[in-house]
């Protein structure tokens, strides 16, 4: 047993001695002591009690200066909430009939074991483990307490993966077995609890094997079914991979790009010429929404970036085979996946704009480099995720090339990468912050309405502004007043 957090200590002390004037019994439960036994801090305590838990909850809540939350009212879980040094989390539900009856409906050995409370803040704790879960712990070992776990909840299957993955424990082959036989029963689960797990797993390094290890159990599938069309597409000769595992691969790489995982192809030497800043990785920790920021984003948009492939493929009278349209139906089916699985409105509009723009930088380039004017055209039409986009477009290389990985190209592709990135900080630095000319000006010297044609104006005169055409406000007058006369004659040609 190994000490607890004084504050902790403390507060657990006060929610004893409130439950012990209400006459309830109470155990400390669950991942706590797991957590506790692995000598691991966690600030997230469940508590069950012998009594009504909703009832309980509030009242510790008033003596302890919590706040209570009633989180199922149907199973009678509540949270009470409290901020001290940090914050923390204390879940209350009920038992009867023994803590030992209150373990056998846990999912897994090493989270059905419980401490009495009064016990574990007097010092003398005893440990109730009816299932071997500390043998497990020792083993490192994620084991189902029986048959029947997976059809009682069926996230639990998700669980389990992102428990080994957390905690770096394998699944017991037996318990594998029983989530293969199973894994059909992922779809039942809510949206929002798959989306949580979900974004717990991309969230770990790592995270493009535990990806494999979904599929390998079925589950990958089960929780995207677009993904099985996927499976052993036929693609160009370019691309060493099929669509699928070339999907997967993607997001491996992008791993390795974020410097969170080795990629198994290549050597680390390979990041040496890959642009990488403070600035960067700051960038790409940037929260997105509860629990996701934008590295678990571009893991995500690189395992998604060619789903609509399979339903966009053409073979031409030459046999070759083509995807066109791929990535603007790709975006809407992405939206269409991460809907279902209740991702936020922002989430869902960064994996958008990272599967329809993902072909975008090398298509700016061409055989030269690309120009200001097209620099700026892309930073403004991938709203926000133009350096995501630009990460995506380099795993995406990476994932097609895989073992055959060409040294020299992999150099050039990054030298195109680091000119974008470099032109566009000039461009926000240098030259966006100046505005050389308003809607109020355009209406004022031109005698125009409000409306989508100034809107129009403003982007020309800012696109000549980013390529260096232009400098002053005369110039961007003179440049508005030819090009209403060039639509002038447009009219009336």
């Amino acid at each position: 047993m190994f000490d607890i957090n004084q504050d902790l200590l403390g507060l657990l002390a006060k929610v004893s001695a409130t439950l012990t004037q209400q006459n309830c019994p109470a155990y400390v439960v669950g991942g706590f002591v797991r957590d506790w036994l692995l000598d691991r801090q966690t600030a997230d305590i469940d508590i069950a009690v012998c009594s009504d838990a909703l009832s309980i909850a509030q009242k510790v809540a008033e003596a302890v200066d919590g706040r209570h939350v009633l989180l199922d009212e149907a199973n009678r879980v509540a949270r009470v909430v409290v901020a001290d040094e940090q914050m923390w989390y204390l879940d209350f539900s009920s038992f009867s009939n023994g803590i030992q009856n209150d373990l056998a409906r846990r999912d897994f050995t090493i989270d059905a074991m419980a401490v009495e409370l009064q016990g574990l803040v007097s010092g003398s704790p005893q440990l109730i483990d009816p299932f071997c879960g500390e043998s497990d712990l020792k083993k490192r070992l994620v084991r189902a307490v029986n048959q029947r776990i997976f059809a009682e909840d069926a996230a639990r299957l998700l669980r389990g993966v992102r428990l080994a993955a957390e905690l770096g424990f394998k699944i017991e082959p037996g318990t594998e077995s029983l989530i293969r036989k199973d894994c059909r029963m992922a779809k039942l689960v809510s949206g929002e609890r798959l989306r949580e797990e979900l974004v717990r797993i991309l969230a770990l390094p790592g995270s493009g094997e535990m990806v494999r290890y979904l599929d390998k159990l079925g589950l990958l599938t089960e929780i995207i079914p677009e993904l099985e069309e996927m499976r052993g597409g036929k693609q160009p000769k370019e691309h060493y991979w099929n669509v699928f595992d070339h999907s997967v691969e993607t997001m491996a790489a992008a791993e390795f790009l974020l410097r969170e995982a080795r990629w198994k192809y290549g050597k680390e030497d390979l990041l040496r010429v890959t642009p990488w800043s403070e600035e960067i990785s700051r960038h790409f920790d940037e929260e997105v929404s509860s629990g996701s920021n934008r590295r678990l984003l571009l893991k995500l948009g690189g395992l998604l970036h060619d789903i609509a492939k399979p339903a966009t493929k053409t073979v031409d009278e030459t046999g070759r085979v083509r995807f066109l349209g791929h990535t603007k139906q790709g975006a809407a089916m992405a939206v269409g996946v991460l809907e279902r699985l209740r991702f936020s409105g922002r989430e869902i509009r960064l994996v958008e704009n990272l599967v329809y723009h993902h072909l975008r930088p090398v298509q700016m380039a061409n055989d030269d480099l690309p120009t200001s004017r097209a620099i700026y055209r892309y930073f403004r039409d991938t709203e926000g995720a133009g350096i995501d986009v630009l990460f995506l477009a380099l795993a995406d290389y990476m994932a097609t090339q895989g073992p055959r990985l060409d040294i020299e190209e992999w150099q050039q592709h990054n030298q195109l990468i680091g000119y974008i990135l470099t032109e566009h900080l000039k461009q926000e630095a240098e030259v966006l912050p100046v505005k050389l000319i308003d809607g109020h000006d355009l209406m004022d010297i031109f005698g125009l309405r409000p409306g989508r044609l100034i809107g129009e104006l403003l982007t020309e005169v800012r696109e000549a502004q980013v390529a260096g055409e232009l400098s002053t406000r005369e110039g961007a007058i003179e440049l508005v007043r030819k090009e209403l006369e060039k639509r002038q004659c447009g009219m009336a040609c």
